[in-house]
Parts: structure tokens; C-alpha cells; sequence
């Protein structure tokens, strides 16, 4: 019985474990080691006292659904929520806003049947790709938060997106700082999340 206190100091010890799945803009695209989405908000989020643990599970180049093709190794048993930044490379390659919706439904289908939650983080779609694509893919987000009940934040890349000085040359991957300013702005949306997970424990 002596030992029982401990057990419970040790699981309510025990970090939330979070997984990032996405592309290069979680991967962290030519940024130095620790400056990658998933390690900066872990920093922001232990410094204001929550004990969390999020995995990078971003691979460059992926769309949304070679993201629901890794999905069962990408997210490993243990983990407690998954932030899905997915769709950035369909926008870009132009694919049909159907695949991308029936890619990121399937994601979030499988990970609420394995009791894991899931915050979506939107993306919109370039406005060179013309009107009519631009409305169907930006709808995406919305329709599935709205769907499956998730927590939505709806740009990732808000306040970041086209100034130059927050973005590499190439204009589509945030620097260090350009991460710094996606994590300063989704903060608030991810410490809600974590305040629901903490609620259904």
C-alpha cells in the first residue's frame, strides 16, 4: 500500500504524448536540428508547464494520402492526440480536392477508432491554382473539423505566407523564425486541445 502514492505520482508524471504528422512543414525543411515545428512547440508548451512529448512524424514531399499510407507506422501505440498538417503538396501539385478530402477523412477516421484525438491544421490552397479549386480545397478543413467534431486551426501557415523575411528563398518553407511565428499563433488552439485531453482522462 506505502507504494501506491508513487504509482500514481508516476503516471500523472508520465508526458502527453503527441504525434505532428505532416510534410516538410513539420519535417522541417532545411532548418537546423531542434527548429523543426514539433521540437519548438514542445519547447513553448513545457515552458508554460505542460508535460507533452511531440513526435515529428513530417516527411517532406508527402501529400495527404501518402500520409494515410504511413498513418499506422507513423503513429505509434501510446499516443494520445495527433495534430494532421497534411494538403499543402496536393494544392501545390494541383490534385483533385476530392482525393485530399478523402485522404484526410480516412486519417481522421482511423485515428478517433484507435481512441487517439486529432486536431487539424488547415491549409488554403495557392490562388494562382483559380477560384473554383481555391473554394474546394479550402473547404476541406472546415467540413471535416465540423464532421468529426475535431478542434480546428485554420491556416497553418498564418502570419507566415508570403513575408519573404519569415520564409527560405524559395518562398514556400518558414525559417527558424517563420516556425517560431506558426508556433507563437497556434499556441493558444493546441493548449485548449491539450485542456480537452486532460478533461477526458
Amino acid at each position: 500500500m506505502a507504494g501506491a502514492p508513487f504509482a500514481g505520482e508516476a503516471a500523472a508524471a508520465e508526458p502527453l504524448r503527441i504525434v505532428a504528422l505532416g510534410d516538410s512543414l513539420t519535417a522541417g525543411y532545411m532548418l537546423p536540428q531542434g527548429a523543426a515545428f514539433p521540437d519548438q512547440l514542445q519547447k513553448a508548451l513545457r515552458a508554460r508547464g505542460h508535460a507533452v512529448e511531440i513526435a515529428n512524424a513530417g516527411v517532406s514531399g508527402d501529400t495527404a494520402s501518402q500520409g494515410l499510407e504511413r498513418l499506422d507506422w507513423s503513429v505509434g501505440e501510446g499516443t494520445r492526440a495527433v495534430i494532421v498538417e497534411l494538403g499543402a503538396n496536393d494544392a501545390l501539385r494541383g490534385i483533385d480536392p476530392a482525393v485530399t478530402r478523402k485522404a484526410l477523412d480516412t486519417i481522421v477516421t482511423r485515428l478517433k477508432e484507435r481512441g487517439i484525438a486529432v486536431m487539424l491544421a488547415g491549409m488554403l490552397a495557392p490562388r494562382n491554382m483559380g477560384g473554383d479549386y481555391a473554394r474546394a480545397f479550402d473547404a476541406i478543413y472546415p467540413d471535416l473539423a465540423k464532421k468529426h467534431d475535431v478542434p480546428l486551426y485554420p491556416f497553418f501557415l498564418d502570419g507566415v505566407a508570403g513575408i519573404s523575411r519569415l520564409n527560405l528563398k524559395d518562398g514556400i518553407h518558414p525559417t527558424t523564425e517563420g516556425v517560431g511565428v506558426i508556433v507563437e499563433r497556434i499556441l493558444p488552439s493546441v493548449e485548449a486541445f491539450i485542456a480537452t485531453l486532460k478533461k477526458a482522462a
